[in-house]
Order: C-alpha cells, then structure tokens, then sequence
C-alpha cells in the first residue's frame, strides 16, 4: 500500500476532532518557531501568520454553511474568534510579542477539541479546515 494510499485512507476514517486538533498542533508549532525567528527570517513569521489566518479562515467559512450541525452559538464564537485572529494577525506581523495571543487562543481550542473528545461528544460535522 502507498503511503498516499495510506493518508486518504487514514483522513476518511480519523475522528474530525483528531484532523483538528493535529491541524491547530501544526499552526500553533509554526506560530512558536516564527516567534523565535530572528529578525532576518521575516519569510517565516508571514508564513506561520498566514497559515493561521487561513486556518480560522476556513473554519469560519464551515461554520457558517447551514448544514453545520455544531451548535449555533459556538458557531458564532468560532466566526467572532476568526474575526478577531484575522485582525490580530495583522498586529502581530508588525510586533511579534503579539505572536503569544495568537498562540494561547490556538492552544485553547485545542484544549477544548481533547475535552470535548473525553465527554464522548458527537463529532458529527465539526469544523475540520484544511
């Protein structure tokens, strides 16, 4: 079996909260690398920005399809977060202290996709982006 074989077999059959959560790991590893960068490596820091914003970009983009079955109103906190991300990023790209906010959001939702998968609940339709 190939390894492509292999990753489309494992993306149909992971649990969404796991895609999610691997998927926030990856950005937030990103954004802490940017953070560390030197001042030369302004490529990097763009790059882990923008990853993130297109990241929240997406998951606001699926909360706000009608045949999202996540709870209204945590939809609408995840579209106020990904207003909020979107703005901030543009701070932190001028100031990389900024970076940290960006980050601890980003490690909060993770924190609530490993909750929520310890509770048991449904995962039906949750906001995988990617």
């Amino acid at each position: 079996m190939s390894i492509q074989a292999y990753q489309k077999t494992a993306n149909r059959t992971a649990d969404p909260r796991d895609v999610e959560f691997r998927l926030f790991a990856e950005v937030t590893r990103d954004l802490l690398e940017a953070q560390k960068a030197e001042k030369h490596e302004i490529s990097k820091v763009v790059a882990a920005l923008d990853k993130n914003r297109q990241v929240w970009g997406a998951m606001a983009m699926d909360c706000a399809q009608p045949g999202n079955a996540l709870p209204e109103e945590l939809r609408a906190g995840i579209i106020s977060l990904s207003m909020f991300v979107s703005r901030h990023t543009s701070e932190a790209s001028r100031n990389r202290d900024e970076i940290e906010t960006l980050i601890e959001i980003n490690r909060n939702i993770m924190q609530g996709l490993t909750a929520a998968k310890g509770q048991g609940q449904p995962s039906s339709n949750s906001t995988a982006a990617a």
